[in-house]
């Protein structure tokens, strides 16, 4: 049986991480490895406490996980460290699979989730594994390293950066309407939904896990992305 590969922290609360990333790939009946970077504890409102894992601990849940199971895609949250973002890029750089990133750099609560020198492994050499990556607009400027406010210039600087596709997410926008702008290397796409007055934590993880269940049944990037923001869209209204 296929599976996918999901690359995350845990969080106490349930709200984000590896649990919303398992309950996400279940609607859509896809089996999940679950390989675990960091233990939180965490409400939701605030961030208390994570440990990161031991690199070589994480190195061999992924090597175990391929070694398993036929794994299909890789979705891939929290990394935590340089350390083991180092060690994800350098495992998974063999695989050749779709790899969708949501770059987890804070949590909802304003806590640290990756330290500087991971943020520049992410932008140095995980960038160039991924098939997408889903910023929202703070990520996408501090990813990019471009201050001014175009969005197409923070694109065109992760592209640039071997990122073939970014997904930027439309929530810490403004207006009636919530959309999500797909820029897939010579294609533009734009995904609307009404702007909710909900709040609720794990949005990423369950769009971007989402993304990922869509790639490894065989949709186009943008196929994928359109599905998971209805999916995202139906579970913020549950």
């Amino acid at each position: 049986m296929t599976h996918l590969l999901v690359i995350g922290g845990t969080d106490s609360s349930g709200g984000a991480g590896l649990s919303r990333d398992i309950a996400t790939a279940q609607t859509f009946g896809v089996p999940v490895c679950p390989v675990v970077t960091a233990v939180t504890a965490q409400t939701d409102g605030a961030l208390l406490h994570a440990l990161p894992m031991p690199a070589d601990l994480v190195r061999a849940q992924i090597e175990t996980a391929l070694d398993s199971h036929q794994i299909i895609a890789i979705k891939i949250g929290m990394l935590g460290t340089q350390d083991i973002a180092q060690t994800v890029v350098q495992t998974l750089a063999p695989s050749n699979l779709p790899i969708v990133l949501d770059p987890v750099l804070r949590s909802t609560s304003g806590g640290a989730l990756l330290d500087p020198e991971g943020a520049q492994v992410l932008r140095q050499d995980l960038l160039q594994l991924t098939r997408v990556v889903t910023p929202n607009l703070d990520e996408l400027a501090q990813l990019s390293g471009v201050s001014c406010q175009s969005v197409t210039a923070q694109v065109q600087a992760l592209q640039n950066l071997g990122c073939p596709a970014v997904l930027v997410k439309g929530g810490h926008d403004t207006g009636p309407e919530c959309i999500d702008h797909l820029y897939d290397k010579e294609e533009q796409f734009q995904f609307p939904s009404p702007r909710l007055a909900i709040s609720k934590r794990g949005t990423g993880c369950t769009l971007a896990t989402a993304i990922a269940c869509e790639l490894a049944r065989g949709q186009t990037l943008s196929e994928a992305c359109q599905s998971a923001k209805a999916h995202q869209q139906k579970w913020l209204m549950a």
